[in-house]
């Protein structure tokens, strides 16, 4: 009767002895278990045929000769680190990986400087502020084919809108994409036009999320302007950061498009990096192999990269 009176008075019966929970909860836990792991299954598959396969695939080719014939005969020696030495004995291969490492600070530099600088910009409420940002969004919507034939015709030596306006103030003309003097670097202001926005997207998310009182507490001691920026701003920043720099140079690692528009790696391989080298060897020169192990390097760079940066920013235990 007393356990009938407790259920009346909404009272639960106590657990079985030991511990164990009702057959129906544990029923109830093993279907939430289930719902979650079909959600995740798909993900996972997604993740290891899309992403982990093609990886995989890559670094066996990169021991493997393989070529053309392979995709008729299913052909491909084993060759062990041929490939790697036939890559890295290239003479072109130590002025790709140059132009590789000065492509990549170049642009990560530019886009994050100005990336960071429209970003506190527009933190400021201001008229116009929404539209002006969506209007910064233009350069990643736009395809990298497309807008680096844009900046093809814009760079042009004789017709192009620059080099114009260069004129119009009594400048000369620039040979932006015909000298190799000034070929890297035009692809490098290129690169920096097109990375702002993803730059703008993230830094101004992150300031978002600074509390206001921050500032009013520091402001009430006197730091305002640069004193609350390097105090305030980059510290609470320090995340988003590490964030907007690992994948800034992941991304600028592996840019092709961009250059093959401009320049396809010219003008006298002047602006050769080792994405281009990667691409040229596979399919312009169908050298497979090779190309993978320029691929593969480019892949170990990343990971060395991003394991070292993310290791000297991580915030100490507590």
């Amino acid at each position: 009767m007393s356990v009938i009176q407790e259920h009346i008075n909404g009272v639960s019966p106590p657990a079985a002895a030991g511990g164990t929970e009702p057959p129906a909860r544990r029923k109830r836990l093993r279907r939430d278990d289930v719902v979650k792991f079909m959600f995740i299954v798909p993900a996972a598959i997604y993740v290891v045929l899309f992403f982990g396969y093609p990886v995989v695939k890559n670094i066996v080719m990169g021991f493997q000769d393989y070529t053309t014939q392979t995709f008729f005969t299913g052909e491909a020696p084993w060759v062990g680190l041929t490939n790697y030495v036939t890559a890295m004995s290239s003479q072109l291969f130590v002025p790709a990986l140059w132009n590789t490492a000065v492509f990549t600070f170049g642009s990560i530099a530019g886009q994050f400087a100005i990336g960071l600088a429209l970003a506190v910009f527009f933190h400021r409420k201001f008229p116009l502020s929404n539209f002006l940002r969506a209007i910064l969004l233009l350069p990643w919507l736009l395809p990298l084919i497309v807008a680096s034939a844009t900046w093809r015709s814009i760079m042009d030596l004789d017709g192009g809108v620059l080099n114009r306006a260069l004129g119009a103030v009594g400048l000369d003309a620039i040979p932006w994409l015909t000298n190799p003097d000034y070929a890297l670097l035009a692809v490098i202001l290129v690169n920096i036009w097109v990375g702002i926005p993803f730059n703008v997207t993230i830094l101004y998310g992150g300031l978002q999320e600074i509390p206001e009182e921050q500032y009013e507490a520091a402001a009430l001691d006197g730091a305002t302007g640069w004193k609350a920026f390097w105090h305030i701003t980059l510290p609470n920043l320090k995340g988003v950061i590490s964030v907007v720099l690992v994948l800034g140079v992941v991304y600028t690692l592996k840019v092709i498009d961009i250059i093959l528009g401009l320049t396809n790696g010219g003008p006298a391989n002047a602006t050769q990096t080792i994405a281009i080298r990667s691409y040229q060897s596979s399919f312009v020169d169908f050298e497979f192999g090779v190309g993978a192990a320029f691929s593969n390097v480019l892949i170990l760079i990343s990971l060395v990269f991003a394991l070292v940066y993310l290791r000297t920013t991580r915030r100490p235990a507590n």
